[in-house]
């Protein structure tokens, strides 16, 4: 990728738009952050610029009123195949599905998938897992309660993730680097009980 692209900067700009009155889970961090976040450690990496695209892009399907459409048709077919790889299935008839059925969708989605899905949801956990141990150094009494589910089953589900990411991309930096924001997770978590 160049240093400039207008598909880089269109992507951007719908993300942007698209989380612009968004907040981080329990902050008061503009939402954008974070897929932008995802999109640099993509490009740290090396990764191609539909991938660093789809990490603009990943939550918003999940998150906002955009239909994968939108994005299929601004961005073509392999960026909205990533996002959908990751993208949550919130509800079903009308109704907010379990968590541990969600996550447990998207765990599977990881390991039908290919590299890149497991790059996009890497960079997606690795940005989640360092925010929320940087938020945690600040003030670990309030965090956990941010979440559905306390301190153990978060880390294992990104012990999963990690997992999932190690079978998918083997030996690469950003698996290692993933590996080990897990493994601080899991140390801060045990330490707080």
């Amino acid at each position: 990728m160049t240093s400039y692209s207008a598909r880089y900067d269109a992507a951007l700009i719908l993300a942007a738009r698209a989380h612009r009155t968004q907040l981080r889970k329990g902050t008061d961090i503009p939402y954008i952050a974070h897929p932008v976040y995802v999109a640099r450690i993509l490009g740290h990496y090396g990764f191609a610029e539909n991938l660093q695209i789809a990490g603009l892009l990943h939550d918003v399907v999940e998150d906002t009123d955009v239909p994968i459409e939108a994005i299929r048709d601004a961005f073509g077919d392999e960026v909205a195949q990533l996002v959908t790889a990751v993208t949550e299935t919130k509800t079903a008839d009308g109704k907010e599905l379990p968590w541990e059925q969600r996550k447990a969708e998207k765990l599977e989605r990881l390991h039908s998938s290919g590299p890149d899905v497991a790059a996009l949801k890497a960079a997606d956990a690795l940005h989640n897992a360092h925010s929320l141990i940087r938020d945690l150094q600040a003030d670990s009494g309030a965090v956990w309660a941010r979440f559905k589910r306390g301190p153990q089953q978060t880390t294992d589900y990104y012990g999963a993730i990690a997992a999932g990411v190690r079978a998918k991309l083997g030996n690469h930096a950003l698996a290692a680097e993933l590996d080990a924001a897990v493994a601080e997770l899991r140390r801060m978590a045990e330490a707080a009980q």
